[in-house]
């Protein structure tokens, strides 16, 4: 991505302490081009209203993420902006999953500001950013490894379609969610499990759940 003058950022976390820690940490690089809210959907919000926003640092555990949903979401609403996550959460697999989720650096929330602006330095310059060496070597041989690929080619409606599904919804149910019609709802479900190339709904929902929740260890 190539950033014409300074870069805009977004720190999405529900703690006010922490964002105005980390904005200022920020601040050198962005100036006063950075944005905060406090939840997903303030979050989604912003970012449609705000299209060339750079950069969002989004905390995992903030209200509406339900574990990775919500950087899924991000991912596929808004393909021209960079997603940093930045938690307290500092499981290896997490960091592995947001990385090939599409995420381009995981900053755990303990990292000094020093560090912090070290990392996005770096991930503004074209590169992906991990705490430690053991992070970046768990980005093989974890299972499923092309999930996460073929989860990028499904569109905005057919991953609302499989959230739903890995919930254990009907597809009355989801049309009912989605305000569509029931066929509708079984196209794009058919779509869904093409797209993951699984064989049915079930498998489809476990490997989402897989790579979305988020586990305290």
């Amino acid at each position: 991505m190539f950033f014409q003058d300074l870069p805009s950022a977004l720190v999405a976390d529900d703690h006010p302490l922490f964002r105005s820690a980390l904005i200022q940490a920020l601040t050198p690089i962005f100036d006063q081009r950075i944005a905060e809210t406090a939840n997903l959907d303030s979050t989604i919000g912003y970012l449609q209203d705000h299209p060339g926003t750079d950069i969002t640092f989004l905390d995992i555990n903030m209200p509406g993420n339900e574990g990775l949903n919500g950087l899924v979401s991000c991912l596929h609403q808004f393909p021209n902006t960079l997603f940093v996550i930045v938690s307290a959460q500092e499981s290896i697999a997490v960091m592995h999953r947001t990385i090939k989720l599409g995420a381009v650096g995981f900053i755990p929330k303990s990292a000094s500001l020093d560090t912090i602006a070290s990392a996005v330095e770096q991930i503004l310059s074209g590169e992906t950013w991990l705490p430690h060496s053991d992070a970046y070597d768990a980005l093989t041989g974890v299972q499923d490894e092309d999930f996460a690929a073929r989860l990028a080619l499904l569109t905005p409606h057919q991953l609302k379609v499989l959230q739903y599904m890995a919930e254990g919804l009907l597809n009355k149910q989801i049309a009912h969610e989605m305000v569509i019609s029931e066929s509708t709802v079984k196209q794009h479900a058919s779509a869904v499990l093409k797209k993951l190339n699984v064989i049915n709904r079930t498998k489809a929902g476990v490997l989402f759940k897989h790579w979305t929740e988020v586990s305290e260890e």
